[in-house]
């Protein structure tokens, strides 16, 4: 019999401000921030957020760069994470984003499983960042276009060959 790991579902994503967070410009993106984390929080599905240590939320971490904001969370599922990001509050954020954001030219988003209980490093989920960018959409990392089951991804996604090309 074959035993899968419970598995969540981590995601990050990252954006480029268009201008410095203190801004008056970028202000009503700041204050969503305290009740958009707060329906995130009590959302179904929700599991954890990353929180820079002694603050409400990410915004002052900058492993991307100093002018790069991260988001990062786990969910119970990808459906659950689609809810909130679409059918949600979150959505006016979503919708005037680029108010804001710069627009990325390649992949911003990522997804992938976890082991339920496990909370992803930022160092961890720049790598799947950068390894989508790299090589595509894989069971590693990749978008809600292009998912994978946790079962096509757990345990051995860690270590995922990357497929060979057929010679020519």
């Amino acid at each position: 019999m074959t035993s899968i790991t419970p598995a969540h579902l981590a995601q990050l994503n990252v954006a480029t401000l268009r201008h410095p967070l203190d801004d008056p410009r970028i202000a009503p993106f700041v204050e969503m921030l305290d009740s958009v984390n707060g329906a995130a929080d009590e959302a179904p599905g929700f599991v954890w957020r990353l929180v820079e240590e002694g603050a409400a939320d990410a915004t002052g971490l900058r492993p991307a760069g100093e002018d790069v904001i991260v988001n990062l969370t786990v969910w119970e599922s990808q459906e659950t994470l689609w809810d909130f990001t679409y059918r949600s509050g979150h959505l006016e954020v979503m919708r005037r984003r680029r108010e804001w954001f710069e627009r990325h030219a390649e992949a911003h988003l990522v997804l992938w499983w976890v082991p339920a209980g496990h909370r992803p490093t930022v160092e961890e989920a720049l790598e799947r960042l950068a390894d989508l960018r790299a090589h595509g959409p894989s069971p590693r990392a990749f978008t809600f276009a292009s998912s994978y089951t946790p079962a096509e991804t757990l345990p051995e996604a860690a270590e995922h060959p990357r497929p060979v090309p057929p010679r020519a």
